[in-house]
């Protein structure tokens, strides 16, 4: 019995370390962003949402504290006009930590909901976000916000749109736990890092970003909307596909 605690400790200390390796390797190179339109979708968060469905709060907690730290040490080797707010471990650590424990327990509790109350979920969520863009478009309308953004949002929509038809076709069973993890996963990320820069460095980011400080929640809100959808979409995707690999393997 104590070896087989020993075999399962080492085993998720290996996950630890290969998944915590991964996340590092994407922030370090352009791997780690992909090109949505006219935004960049982060995918370092993805290795700590899959540590926390499939191995617990717990592997999922220390690979976010891997991605956190790289993070301060990424700010600090390689500053940016913006980057003093990663050095806070609020804004670049406590977020990250918390984006496997969210997962986890959001994958077990989907679960034990069943499979249609898990797809309606999923059908919620997706409804809501088309919503809000849509919303963000009449808005945008309403107040002149200029062409850019409501194309943005228009593109979003469509991803949205796409990524809803290709949940309600292709995903069963458990896999809709997994996109529902997925989904608050990112959103953990997105809005957590999000609302820590909002409340302790709001103005100052502003102003690095070189936009006017008095707009600074609505720019931070505009910067989680643009990136947050199209990190969802693609995160979700590859997530769902590698646990489904990685259960089928283990079968």
């Amino acid at each position: 019995m104590i070896k087989q605690r020993k075999k399962l400790s080492v085993r998720k200390m290996a996950i630890v370390g290969v998944l915590g390796g991964l996340s590092i390797a994407l922030g370090l190179t352009p791997l780690g962003f992909i090109p949505v339109g006219p935004t960049r979708a982060t995918i370092m968060h993805i290795p700590v949402i899959i540590g926390g469905i499939l191995e617990g709060p717990l592997v999922g907690g220390l690979i976010g504290l891997i991605f956190g730290l790289s993070s301060i040490f990424q700010a600090a080797t390689n500053p940016t006009p913006v980057s003093f707010v990663f050095l806070n471990p609020l804004v670049s650590v406590l977020p990250r930590v918390l984006i496997g424990i969210v997962a986890h327990y959001v994958y077990k509790g989907a679960k034990n909901l069943g499979e249609n109350k898990t797809l309606g979920l999923f059908r919620l969520l997706w409804i809501g976000i088309i919503f809000y863009l849509s919303y963000g478009i009449y808005n945008g309308i309403k107040l002149d916000n200029g062409i850019g953004a409501i194309i943005t949002n228009i593109i979003l929509i469509a991803l949205t749109l796409i990524f809803g038809i290709y949940g309600q076709k292709k995903l069963k069973g458990n896999a809709n736990s997994v996109v529902i993890a997925a989904i608050l996963g990112t959103l953990t990320n997105t809005v957590g890092v999000l609302s820590m820069i909002y409340f302790i460095h709001g103005e100052k980011f502003v102003k690095g970003l070189g936009q006017n400080p008095d707009m600074a929640r609505k720019i931070i809100f505009g910067i989680g909307i643009t990136n947050g959808i199209p990190e969802i979409i693609i995160g979700t995707i590859i997530v769902t596909n590698v646990v489904a690999a990685l259960n089928n393997r283990v079968k």
